[in-house]
């Protein structure tokens, strides 16, 4: 892997420019979305994310969630990707524990409708309890379940106040939160003012035919952000590119 910006560099290893600190953002953790996309915008290809991807996505992919203290995705992509526990290598586990972070991030599910096959592996691996941020207003019978399933969290009454959440999370002592989508929960994020960084993976693929929802769907963002490029860089024709958007509170 080699840098184009800021400055040209050939053979570096990521991992230390994803490493580095990141801002204290007050009362909630700091919030990153990693997405992948292809060169006109696509977000999938036949439905699913895998086809966009290439090894170097890979890594980029499980180095932010060796990071994370929570994997936030909505309920959409959890049923559409197929989750379930998050994996990591040994060495990544050590390095977690050697931060004083448990060995494992935790998944986090956005949800209001609490619909779920209850059997699948991100909710049946006795070895892991994901979270779900709901609402009040729930279904009574999917309420029963989810908290049979998963430690869950009301944020809001009727739909899910992300701030909110995000504070709850903060309270659990959570301090960095990786968010893998999908575009809809992205635009909310950025709506809700509590998105920080942007990693973005753009693959040299066109998808034409429209192609599914852009990274913040079809939702405008009124204004638009303006992100601080902090890097770049290229593998086999890939571009992984992070940005930081600078907040007023830690500005």
């Amino acid at each position: 892997m080699r840098q184009l910006f800021p400055l040209p560099a050939d053979d570096v290893d990521p991992a230390p420019l994803y490493r580095d600190s990141r801002p204290t953002v007050g009362d909630r953790p700091y919030v990153v979305v990693n997405m992948v996309t292809s060169i006109d915008g696509a977000t999938a290809v036949g439905g699913v994310t895998a086809k966009l991807g290439g090894p170097g996505d890979q890594r980029i992919f499980f180095l932010l969630r060796s990071l994370a203290d929570v994997i936030l995705v909505g309920a959409q992509t959890v049923r559409t990707e197929g989750y379930g526990p998050p994996r990591l290598t040994p060495q990544a586990v050590e390095a977690r524990l050697e931060r004083d972070q448990p060995a494992l991030p935790t998944i986090a599910v956005v949800s209001r409708s609490l619909d779920f096959d209850w059997s699948s592996p991100l909710f049946s691996d006795p070895k892991t309890r994901p979270i779900l941020l709901t609402v009040g207003s729930a279904d009574s019978e999917g309420m029963s379940r989810a908290r049979d399933r998963a430690e869950v969290l009301i944020a809001g009454e009727r739909s899910v106040d992300l701030a909110l959440g995000l504070r709850q999370l903060r309270a659990r002592g959570v301090a960095l939160v990786l968010c893998e989508g999908g575009p809809t929960l992205n635009a909310a994020l950025a709506d809700a003012g509590v998105l920080d960084e942007l990693c973005l993976t753009v693959a040299p693929l066109l998808v034409g035919d429209g192609g599914p929802a852009r990274i913040m769907g079809d939702h405008p963002l009124d204004p638009p952000l303006e992100p601080s490029l902090l890097h770049v860089l290229e593998e086999d024709r890939f571009l992984f590119l992070r940005y930081r958007l600078e907040r007023a509170e830690w500005r």
